[in-house]
């Protein structure tokens, strides 16, 4: 791909900040806030990952696309990502598994992207002003104009994205993780448990590992009412992932705070562990620019975990009900909250994603917890 094959496009921040490149995917405007990911691989799963709604990406890894898409590697249906940010752009994969080139992908799904631009200047004033609105465009070539259209655009706080990913129906989930994964279980595992999990903007990696851990998995929708989810007679209840204001997510905090009461084994990832922390009574608040990426260190004691994130909330420390709830983990490069566990119930969650597609895989050990905490209870109804 020459440059003389492709159209140039444009980027305005809300700071007023111009980067002109050249565009990759479709043609058109999008507007979403501008954030950056420093994973090395996995650009696929960042895509179609639903907790990046609304969000434009930027990618610090130089060079996108030598490996194209496949079906197998996307965490959901589709993209949720406004717009792609890159230096540069590999059109033509090399991957015996690539059924398709990255900017055919984007264009197939009405996604634009710019490239030929300095990631490393863009990250670096996004680490030191903090996330911000910004837009990308092949049409409006006017700064002033664009910059416009950002500025009138609504901020991340206060902004509830789970409606627009949300499951609209409920639905079964059975599809396991490969076989490759499995060399740290006991023995494969035929489903034991019934796990309801709310759908915040839930990725299929997650759904693959509680299956793969032996759980009948029943997806619903986030605004599900406590009536309908007790029909499934749970024996656990999974709050999953997803994108903006975890405090917007009104419907999603007060069902999460009646099952509190059910006794039922809770376990919540990102979002999930994000409205567990108000339905207990905690606040949350933005993060400057968020984390984003395959190695964090997450710890607590002399036991650290590299994890992958993608967040730009987080629980208030101070907010926490200390009585019931104790912090599990911390992130170790800024000392946020990323883990909590109730203290007398089978609930906790984290701020990371354990299942680890892309990632390492030091956290899968909470998916089998929250198995063992599923037996405990039930043994412990069939024996009252």
């Amino acid at each position: 791909m020459s440059l003389s094959d492709v159209n140039k496009a444009l980027l305005v921040l809300a700071d007023g900040s111009v980067y002109r490149g050249w565009s990759f995917g479709a043609a058109g405007t999008t507007v979403g806030e501008v954030v950056f990911n420093t994973g090395m691989t996995g650009y696929q799963e960042v895509l179609t990952d639903p907790s990046y709604c609304g969000q434009i990406v930027i990618f610090t890894y130089p060079e996108l696309g030598n490996t194209g898409v496949n079906p197998e590697d996307a965490e959901s249906s589709r993209p949720h990502v406004r717009g792609a940010i890159a230096r540069n752009i590999c059109p033509r994969p090399s991957n015996w598994r690539s059924t398709q080139s990255l900017p055919d992908y984007l264009k197939t799904h009405q996604i634009p992207g710019i490239y030929g631009i300095d990631t490393r200047a863009l990250t670096r004033k996004i680490r030191q002003v903090g996330a911000m609105n910004g837009a990308i465009s092949t049409e409006i070539s006017d700064e002033a104009e664009l910059l416009e259209l950002v500025q009138a655009a609504p901020s991340m706080s206060g902004l509830n994205l789970v409606r627009e990913v949300s499951t609209p129906q409920t639905y079964e989930w059975s599809e396991t993780t490969p076989s490759d994964w499995e060399y740290y279980l006991e023995s494969p595992n035929s489903p034991e448990f019934t796990v309801v999990a709310l759908d915040f903007g839930v990725k299929r990696n997650i759904l693959r590992r509680l299956a793969s851990h032996g759980c009948r998995v029943i997806v619903v929708p986030a605004n599900t009412s406590i009536e309908e989810i007790e029909k499934y007679n749970p024996d656990g209840i999974f709050l999953s992932n997803g994108p903006g204001d975890p405090g917007a997510v009104q419907e999603g905090i007060e069902i999460t705070r009646k099952l509190l009461n059910s006794d039922r084994p809770m376990f919540g990832i990102c979002m999930g562990h994000q409205i567990l922390g108000h339905a207990l009574g905690a606040s949350t608040f933005k993060l400057k620019f968020g984390h984003r990426g395959l190695n964090q260190p997450c710890g607590l004691t002399q036991q650290v975990e590299i994890t992958s994130q993608n967040h730009s909330f987080a629980i208030d420390p101070q907010t926490l009900p200390t009585e019931q709830v104790e912090i599990s983990h911390l992130n170790l490069n800024d000392t946020t909250v990323a883990g909590i566990r109730h203290k007398n119930l089978p609930i906790f969650s984290v701020q990371y994603h354990p299942e680890a597609s892309p990632g390492p895989h030091d956290a899968d050990y909470l998916f089998a917890e929250f198995v063992q905490a599923m037996r405990t209870a039930k043994s412990k109804r069939n024996n009252e």
